[in-house]
């Protein structure tokens, strides 16, 4: 057969393809090709955090993921790569697990038992709004398209089980929430960066960056809920400025009003760039002002580093560590300055967002990043990320 086709998959059942292959190979022969998942749980009061994340590479024939507690500044983490071909329809590696049980409602995600580290969970994510879309991640270096893909993300609650150093606590939807998003396409930081091209442009001496991409869950004193969504790049240096903003408030119908800007009045901590709360100030659509007060709800956050976001001690999403490869870390303090240098700044921070406008009070999960200089905050011109 000149040009053979893919495997057939119990996916290829389905009313669903877009390109002349089965569900076995994509429409890319590019090697950063991902799918990748990627949520959190947390106890409302922000003592304990599960964290987890799974990426299929299917021209790396790789699928790895993470599974990971953090409780205070202490942090659990498994890590798990097996080769694709083995079992390419299944959504696992080593003991993580990942399920559609309803889709659009219902997901579940599970660590088994291991020996790498004493903790195991087991949570089904309920949605309470609909999934959101947000924009396309499109980035170009040179001549080539250095990433293109699509996201969505969904705000819920979350029931089940979690165990750690043997001891059982359960999880219920009116003590926990859950957030997880859902993305594919050509990706960022898959794999070994590579010797033979041209770097990646960094940023540059000078040149301040912040980020945050947080979705929350909102309740109201009568009950009912509503979602905020902010995110926000923002890179200061002289003579430049440049912030994008792709923020809303969502609702339980699906109607979604757009933020059209972000003024940041954040605080970091100088030692380790944590984010310590602060204030955003939205403007809606209409023009209106929208103030939001972000609290931090104590050193609890996943890192996201020690699931191999920016690569850790080497190692990078994607790369092929064998057949079958699991490993895991425990780490009694991940604020420390050298610590967090190491698992980088972007983690899964536990946060409480006051809403006076919308009239909720709202949890969920920030992922900050605040690089360069920024003097008016304290910090120097530190490029780390």
């Amino acid at each position: 057969m000149p040009h053979p086709i893919g495997p057939v998959l119990a996916a290829d059942e389905s009313f669903t393809h877009q390109v002349t292959e089965t569900f076995a190979n994509v429409g890319t022969s590019d090697p950063a090709w991902t799918e990748k998942v990627c949520a959190m749980a947390m106890a409302r009061d922000g003592s304990l955090q599960l964290g987890f994340g799974l990426g299929k590479y299917t021209n790396r024939n790789v699928m790895d993921g993470y599974a990971a507690l953090s409780r205070g500044a202490e942090q659990l983490t498994v890590r798990a790569s097996r080769e694709l071909a083995t079992a390419p329809g299944g959504t696992f590696a080593g003991p993580i697990h990942y399920e559609v049980v309803e889709p659009l409602r219902k997901v579940r995600f599970r660590l088994e038992r291991n020996e790498h580290q004493p903790l195991a969970f087991d949570w089904l994510f309920e949605a309470v709004l609909p999934p959101s879309a947000e924009e396309r991640t499109h980035l170009r270096n040179d001549f080539r398209v250095s990433a293109e893909l699509v996201r969505y993300h969904q705000i819920g609650v979350c029931s089940g089980w979690l165990e750690l150093d043997g001891a059982r606590r359960e999880i219920t939807p009116e003590t926990w929430i859950s957030t997880r998003d859902h993305s594919w396409g050509v990706r960022y930081d898959v794999g070994t960066p590579p010797t033979d091209t041209k770097p990646r442009p960094a940023i540059p001496p000078g040149f301040g960056f912040q980020m945050i991409w947080c979705p929350l869950l909102a309740e109201r004193k009568d009950g009912s809920h509503y979602g905020i969504f902010l995110h926000y790049t923002w890179i200061r240096g002289p003579g430049f400025a440049q912030k994008m903003v792709t923020a809303k408030i969502e609702h339980p119908d699906g109607r979604e009003e757009p933020i059209v800007d972000l003024a940041p009045e954040l605080r970091f901590d100088p030692r380790n760039r944590r984010l310590r709360g602060g204030r955003l100030v939205c403007t809606m659509q209409d023009g209106s002002e929208r103030p939001l007060e972000i609290e931090v709800l104590g050193e609890t956050g996943v890192q996201l580093g020690a699931g191999l976001y920016f690569g850790l001690d080497g190692h990078y999403h994607g790369e092929w560590r064998g057949a079958a490869h699991v490993e895991g870390e425990r780490i009694q303090d991940c604020s420390t300055p050298d610590t967090a240098r190491r698992l980088h700044q972007i983690r899964d921070t536990t946060v409480r967002v006051h809403d006076p406008v919308g009239g909720g009070i709202a949890l969920g999960n920030c992922q900050p990043i605040v690089s360069g200089p920024w003097p008016e905050l304290g910090l120097g011109d530190e490029g780390w990320l």
